[in-house]
């Protein structure tokens, strides 16, 4: 989808796999809407935003250490589990959140690379993903809230119905029994596929000009947002398919950026607070994907130019493909097998 780092703040979009505009119009420069403007500061409805995210994402890291170092303390005298990522953790959340930056999505690929490694149990999957995706998301969105121009109106309020929704959400995957999460993230892995291979097709619209909504269609995405905000705390990533809900409303398919990564950095850190507080999450797992996410998304961001995103997405395809069958097999075996496994997932080699 995007690749940054050209000179003078240009950069190649891939819009459904072609090179299509230079960033100057994502940032509002050059859309038949706005004047040139060289020299734009950040305006203040984005950088209050920026802010907030800034103060938000301090928060949650504060209040994460915290938990886990009274957990730590409580469990003095116990058996130690693993806490410090190893490289493939790294690997795992700098290969899915420099996906992620391009507009792949991250939660399809770390949950397959989670079920090829073994490392993480299932039921603890939705968790770590939106634990240790959190901080990397908000880098991304620090980045595209800065830079690409869209209307406040719109970029408020769905950024605020994923939150809400994300935090209507969680209470109830929070005590999901783990079939129940093997079902659901099965099946959301299957979807995601399909959202691949139909990105890749060229099946999804194609979108407009427009950067803002208003009057019905202001209203259906806020619906709609504030669904895919509960759905993400079950591992369902909103990347795609907020993509395909702006196009189809008829705004440009770059004003999705700021608007998803936007979303998922206001939620996550909400939805992920309540998953390291009921402690069903995998620490390791969720520190890698913190530690090596944040330089995949500076790189991605700032110095890869342009990737062949359809192949790209093609073997995330396979790969998910993998996962969502091995998912829905598991929950295919008797309840009694599933519940005498060791619900700790297995150490990471």
């Amino acid at each position: 989808m995007l690749g940054a780092g050209a000179p003078a703040g240009y950069a190649v979009i891939r819009i459904r796999g072609a090179d299509a505009v230079q960033f100057r119009r994502a940032c509002g420069c050059d859309h038949p809407a706005h004047p040139p403007n060289r020299g734009r500061v950040i305006d203040t409805g984005p950088a209050i935003l920026i802010g907030a995210l800034v103060l938000l994402s301090l928060g949650y890291a504060g209040r994460w250490f915290a938990l886990e170092r009274q957990r730590a303390r409580e469990a003095a005298g116990m058996p130690a589990q693993p806490r410090r990522p190893g490289v493939l953790d790294l690997a795992t959340g700098f290969v899915a959140n420099f996906l992620d930056t391009l507009g792949i999505g991250s939660f399809a690929t770390t949950t397959a690379i989670f079920k090829l490694r073994g490392c993480v149990a299932d039921e603890r999957i939705p968790g770590t993903l939106n634990v240790g995706h959190a901080l990397p998301t908000v880098a991304q969105a620090l980045i595209f809230i800065a830079v690409v121009k869209v209307d406040l109106v719109t970029l408020l309020a769905m950024i605020a119905a994923a939150v809400a929704g994300a935090w209507c959400g969680v209470g109830v995957v929070s005590r999901l029994p783990r079939r129940a999460i093997q079902i659901g993230m099965g099946v959301a892995l299957l979807v995601a596929a399909a959202l691949f291979v139909a990105t890749n097709l060229d099946w999804l619209p194609g979108g407009g000009v427009a950067l803002g909504l208003s009057g019905t269609r202001l209203w259906f995405a806020v619906a709609a947002n504030f669904l895919l905000g509960a759905l993400m705390m079950l591992g369902i990533g909103l990347y795609a398919p907020c993509l395909i809900l702006v196009s189809l409303l008829g705004m440009d398919p770059i004003a999705a950026f700021p608007i998803m990564m936007g979303a998922c950095a206001f939620l996550m850190p909400v939805g992920g607070a309540a998953f390291v507080r009921s402690g069903r999450y995998d620490l390791r797992a969720a520190l890698g994907l913190v530690l090596g996410g944040i330089p995949g998304v500076l790189l991605a961001a700032f110095v890869v130019k342009s990737l062949p995103v359809v192949w790209l997405r093609w073997l995330v395809v396979v790969v998910v493909l993998y996962a969502a069958t091995q998912m829905l097999m598991a929950a295919r075996r008797r309840p009694a097998a599933s519940g005498n496994r060791a619900a700790s997932p297995r150490p990471s080699p």
